[in-house]
């Protein structure tokens, strides 16, 4: 999956490819978090920007005959111009998206570019809608099948629901087989995480007393409208944070396929914390440190806890194979081991079928990531060097799983001209498969200190 912008942010224009792994780094306010927070928007929202059309004929054949029997291909030959008449939508709703102006976004443009020539339904669909008491039709898919038949389960007279909701819902029906394999469920860790780890309390409690007080006035209001209200100064990614923070007392309720099928990776995570979350059974939520007898409340725990809460609770009880984990500087707060650890950990994730997509000024994470490639190799002394060293094999990463983006000033070709002109974009950064990824925004930082240090040193001289 590409994806294309235009004046988004200080982006003039850019585009980069979702890998297995992907990787922005850059300076400060060079624009890696509008391409991070619009990716996320499109990946959260994208079932309600894209639109199939179910026309009036195929309805007036389900009531006549009781069935049909929809070939889904032939709505797989308008993939295309779908997409592109949903990204024109999603473009419209970046404002909402960053909680800030129209016109803001007034020259943006938002692409999204996939490859339609061999898009892979899902095996299996099967849904029944109807009323209270009464089953009104039913949308199937059968395994290795490209026709999608949708029955009436009761006479057309009987039908208790409007006929746009039944269009509606063939349609989104469609979309759902079509699209979904296309589109992973995306799940953020934005750079404001630590703040909403600390008031997690306040956060209900301010929600409660809201409630409480709109109860009592007597007036004419929507609660809910008004309760919602109060965070549209706050950009999406911020929005998921908070709501996935309130609602942990419920989340420990389920187990992730990690915790399930490979603990090992939060026995890692624990060391990175030095400890453990828990939620009690009052909804408190404490930091329990290895091998001591104290629970800590957010507030008296360290900030790299705090900044690793939400993705902490992610590994153990959401996620899911074919997600997309995204992490805006995950270095937050870390010591430069962890931030080594984490990056191992990232390795393995990607090995199990999770995709990762991180903003980074972390020279620590690059390095790590450059040593998991330079180690995945059939070579006896690299072996020998990763057992040495603690490397485990479903560590080692391969390079082309990987892309990596520097936000940056360059000289592209802005559309529809020859001439290239310096501009803010992302550029595509080479990746060794023996050295790794050659991340040069580090470089020039790096080389001025040690430049400076071997003047101080060797200056008199």
């Amino acid at each position: 999956m590409k994806i294309k912008v235009k004046n988004l942010g200080v982006l003039k224009q850019a585009e980069f490819t979702l890998g297995n792994l992907t990787i922005l780094c850059g300076c400060n306010n060079t624009g890696k978090t509008y391409a991070t927070y619009a990716l996320f928007g499109f990946l959260s929202i994208w079932q309600r920007m894209f639109s199939i059309e179910i026309s009036d004929d195929k309805i007036d054949q389900l009531l006549a005959d009781g069935v049909i029997h929809l070939d889904i291909q032939e709505y797989v030959k308008q993939s295309e111009q779908i997409i592109i008449k949903a990204c024109q939508e999603y473009t419209q709703q970046l404002p909402k998206i960053f909680a800030t102006s129209t016109e803001r976004f007034r020259k943006t443009e938002f692409q999204v570019e996939l490859n339609t020539n061999n898009i892979k339904l899902i095996d299996r669909f099967e849904l029944t809608i109807g009323s209270t008491n009464t089953e009104i039709f039913s949308i199937i898919k059968t395994e290795d099948s490209t026709k999608l038949i949708v029955t009436l389960l009761v006479e057309k007279e009987n039908i208790k629901i409007p006929i746009d909701i039944v269009k509606r819902t063939i349609g989104d029906a469609l979309k759902d087989i079509i699209f979904s394999p296309l589109f992973p469920r995306p799940f953020i860790a934005s750079a404001e995480r630590t703040g909403v780890a600390i008031f997690r309390k306040e956060l209900n409690f301010a929600r409660n007393r809201l409630l409480e007080e709109m109860t009592q006035t007597g007036k004419n209001i929507n609660p809910m409208e008004l309760l919602f209200k109060v965070y549209d100064d706050y950009a999406l990614p911020i929005k998921k944070n908070v709501d996935f923070i309130r609602q942990l007392e419920t989340l420990v309720k389920k187990s992730s396929f990690i915790a399930e099928n490979y603990p090992d990776i939060l026995v890692d995570f624990a060391n990175i914390i030095g400890g453990e979350y828990t939620i009690t059974q009052n909804d408190e939520l404490y930091y329990v440190p290895k091998g001591k007898r104290i629970k800590l409340s957010m507030d008296e725990s360290s900030s790299a806890v705090r900044s690793l809460l939400d993705i902490g609770f992610y590994l153990r009880h959401e996620a899911q194979q074919g997600d997309l984990l995204i992490i805006d500087e995950p270095e937050l707060n870390l010591h430069p081991e962890n931030q080594r650890r984490l990056a191992r950990i990232f390795a393995r994730l990607v090995n199990l079928g999770i995709k990762v997509f991180i903003t980074t000024h972390s020279d620590y994470i690059i390095k790590e990531l450059n040593t998991l490639i330079m180690l995945n190799h059939d070579k006896p002394h690299l072996k020998r060097i990763a057992e040495q060293e603690g490397y485990r094999p479903e560590e080692l990463i391969s390079y082309d799983q990987i892309k990596v983006y520097i936000a940056e000033e360059a000289l592209i070709k802005l559309d529809g001209s020859q001439k290239k002109t310096k501009c803010q974009t992302l550029t595509s950064a080479d990746i060794n498969p023996e050295l790794g990824i050659d991340a040069r925004s580090f470089d020039p930082t790096i080389e001025t200190m040690n430049r400076i240090q071997e003047s101080i040193v060797w200056g008199a001289e």
